[in-house]
């Protein structure tokens, strides 16, 4: 069998795993939300600590979606 890519993995867990995939959700809304605060040329204070949280809140999400990721190859092998 054939070892998937990364990106077909990924596809694979958005597919089949309803957690990966609302992880995958919250971590493209933040995605997001982090460029608009970004693209401020004068974020104020609520906006700057807005957009740290949002950093670590990705963060934490991306780390949780790869721990899925690995659990998810080493039952494939």
């Amino acid at each position: 069998m054939a070892t998937l890519s990364r990106e077909e993995v990924k596809e694979q867990l958005l597919a089949s795993n309803a957690e990966f995939r609302q992880l995958a959700h919250e971590h493209q809304k933040h995605e997001q939300r982090l460029g608009e605060l970004l693209a401020l040329h004068f974020p104020n204070i609520d906006e700057q600590m807005e957009e740290a949280v949002i950093k670590k809140k990705k963060l934490m999400l991306k780390d949780r979606m790869e721990g899925i990721i690995q659990i998810y190859q080493r039952q494939s092998h």
